[in-house]
């Protein structure tokens, strides 16, 4: 990530002491990126303008919407109110969605409300497959990798990052974003895009929310490791998933919420 894409310089007076001083301070970029698929937009999002690509094949894959196989094509246009993302389908991925928007749309005209979309809320979450052990001090040094690897958020302490890091590589591709679920997604994206091995984990900087986990889940992560707590919601959605949620991680210690087996506590 190039900070100068994804932040700009705005002068502020900071009050500390009886005098108050003018500085210059790097805030991130947050643009309306439109994700249009086969011509029809499914989200408009509030994002930092860099690693779109990634975003768009990562959103794409963790909302159901295709596989990454089924991606004909991605345009990243720039127009007057943001960004779109035009992601380009197969026949059959693209007959599937317009099924399912027909699906969604109620009498109202709406798509987004009553039952279905608390039902959509609360898709049923990818089961994982249960293969990677890690032991304590690894989980430990995944976490203390992605706090060395953020351009974004040292520049301007306001944006969430999301690595993939394994026993091999280290931290292997990490990005961020102004929002902790476009940061998980620009890393699928990016993780799917270059065929990067599934034998690492997840590690993140914010809080962990039942869409953390599901999305996690469609990537096929077995563990995730968080430095901030989950919600109760996310706990039951990583039972459920098989993943092994840890949380609150820092450097004397960390919280195992689900699937404890994973992790071997003593190395």
């Amino acid at each position: 990530m190039i900070v100068s894409e994804a932040a700009r310089s705005f002068t502020a007076v900071r009050v500390s002491g009886a005098v108050p001083t003018s500085h210059d301070r790097l805030l991130p970029e947050e643009t309306p990126v439109a994700l249009v698929h086969d011509g029809a937009t499914t989200a408009v999002m509030m994002a930092t303008p860099c690693d779109l690509e990634d975003f768009a094949v990562g959103f794409t894959l963790t909302e159901g919407i295709a596989r990454p196989d089924e991606i004909r094509d991605i345009e990243i246009v720039r127009v007057e109110a943001g960004v779109e993302a035009r992601v380009w389908l197969s026949r059959d991925a693209g007959a599937a969605m317009m099924e399912r928007r027909r699906t969604l749309a109620g009498p109202t005209g709406c798509g987004l409300c009553g039952l279905e979309s608390l039902e959509a809320a609360r898709r049923p979450t990818a089961t994982v497959a249960s293969s990677l052990r890690f032991d304590a001090a690894e989980i430990q040094a995944a976490v203390a990798s992605l706090g060395e690897a953020q351009p974004l958020g040292e520049a301007t302490r306001a944006a969430h990052a999301a690595g993939y890091w394994t026993r091999r590589a280290g931290l292997l591709l990490a990005r961020e974003d102004v929002g902790r679920h476009n940061a998980l997604d620009k890393l699928v994206g990016a993780l799917v895009r270059r065929g990067a091995p599934r034998d690492g984990l997840v590690v993140l900087t914010s809080r962990v929310s039942i869409e953390m986990i599901q999305k996690a889940a469609a990537l096929g992560a077995e563990v995730v490791a968080a430095v901030s707590a989950p919600t109760a919601y996310a706990v039951e959605a990583a039972r459920s998933a098989n993943i092994t949620l840890v949380a609150i991680a820092r450097a004397d210690g960390f919280e195992i919420f689900s699937h404890p087996h994973r992790i071997d506590p003593s190395a």
